[in-house]
């Protein structure tokens, strides 16, 4: 039985603001937005961003007990998708190890969130939940280890790679588009997140 949210007004907040971003990702990677929307959501990202610093400033996480399970939720997708604000994604990640240890986030959103930390800087992700797409396809992005890469997804409960990278190919795959956004993709390798 789930119980009541503490802060059920916060809980919302995130909510709202996390499936409105997953709404424009989605379109955002199957290439159906134009450069005036993509430039507008950036934006919004960054308002994200600013709510979320607050809500962990004056709250710590925001986990399970303080905005519940969808609210936990959407504060890690979030700060997850923060890659202009590095600092905030690297505080989030301090603090949702801390989570995991109080059973407030689970340890596949600190997983993802050490990826995304770990591409950002520009370093080999350990979990391999990072992928981008581009010409060829959606990629996983460099990953260290890569002969014990299931091994350590195991570890932290995450399916064996291959699987999660078939269910993340299928999420991804592309509408029928026009001749104009294709040449757009051709511009830019476009970071597509985590594979589960």
């Amino acid at each position: 039985m789930t119980t009541q949210p503490q802060r059920p007004d916060l809980a919302q907040t995130l909510v709202d603001r996390a499936e409105r971003a997953r709404a424009h990702r989605s379109l955002l990677v199957r290439g159906l937005l134009s450069p005036t929307e993509i430039d507008m959501e950036r934006h919004v990202d960054r308002a994200d961003a600013q709510v979320l610093r607050r809500i962990v400033t004056n709250h710590g996480w925001p986990g399970k007990t303080l905005v519940g399970e969808d609210g936990a939720e959407a504060a890690w997708h979030l700060a997850l998708h923060a890659d202009h604000d590095p600092a905030l994604q690297q505080l989030a990640l301090g603090l949702l190890a801390s989570a995991v240890e109080e059973g407030e986030a689970t340890i596949q959103q600190w997983a993802h969130l050490r990826d995304r930390c770990s591409v950002n800087a520009g370093q080999p992700q350990v979990f391999g939940t990072q992928h981008c797409r581009s010409l060829a396809g959606i990629q996983m992005l460099p990953t260290q280890d890569p002969d014990h890469l299931d091994a350590r997804r195991a570890s932290v409960g995450l399916p064996p790679h291959a699987v999660a990278y078939e269910a993340l190919r299928q999420r991804h795959r592309r509408e029928p588009e026009s001749e104009q956004s294709r040449d757009d993709d051709r511009a830019r390798p476009a970071l597509v997140g985590s594979a589960a």
